[in-house]
């Protein structure tokens, strides 16, 4: 009988983690070889466990999925990794394909998925929605379309996810805690995002961010 395949897994809420890990358990093909929260925990766990693939978020303690991903990327590093967020994959799917991991799922999704898309970037393939791959092969010129392009290319990852946040409703306090950020900090980034957007007021930047989240679902 082949081993198992070991999976590391990468979030910072212990109720997901333990899910998780319930949810590998059961699949008597899988096993779960070590978690992380940051990157130096996801550094440490790949030289000690030598996991077969990677189930990471993209908000993190301390540090950012993305950001990680593409570190390992530019370590050479070959194993496979499986986003599993909330963040909407409209807006970050094909940012973390680019980043180097090889599957995207949110995680409303039901068990069966995760453990489908797990072992699809396990075997090498490419793992994301139906509707991500319409975008991606497709490439529509509408408007709607282009104006996502435009930002997601324009701004940082760290700009796009705290344009994200303030198109979802949150405010400048909020936006810090969720990101472990100053408060100070998330304004700089918000004045960043306007400049580079051409928004002039403050509240031309809330309106335009809801309406973008909007028009990317």
């Amino acid at each position: 009988m082949s081993r198992k395949k070991k999976i590391l897994l990468v979030d910072d809420h212990p109720v997901m983690l333990e899910g998780l890990s319930k949810l590998i358990a059961e699949n008597e093909g899988l096993a779960v070889c070590g978690t992380a929260e940051d990157e130096a925990g996801v550094i440490d766990a790949i030289s000690e466990h030598r996991p077969d693939a990677i189930i990471m978020d993209i908000g993190l303690k301390n540090s950012n999925g993305l950001n990680i991903m593409k570190s390992l990327h530019a370590q050479k590093s070959t194993i496979p990794i499986l986003v599993l967020s909330m963040h909407d994959e409209a807006l970050y799917a094909e940012r973390c394909l680019k980043a180097g991991a090889l599957g995207y799922l949110m995680k409303q999704e039901a068990p069966d998925k995760v453990i489908e898309a797990l072992f699809r970037v396990l075997s090498g393939s490419i793992y994301v929605s139906e509707k991500i791959i319409d975008r991606i092969v497709q490439r529509t010129t509408t408007n709607r379309d282009a104006n996502v392009r435009g930002i997601t290319e324009c701004l940082t990852d760290r700009e796009l996810e705290v344009f994200e946040l303030i198109g979802t409703g949150h405010g400048t306090r909020d936006i810090a805690e969720k990101l472990n950020l100053s408060v100070k900090t998330v304004e700089t980034y918000r004045e960043r995002i306007k400049v580079k957007l051409g928004f002039k007021t403050g509240t031309q930047l809330v309106q335009q961010a809801h309406s973008w989240v909007q028009d990317a679902q």
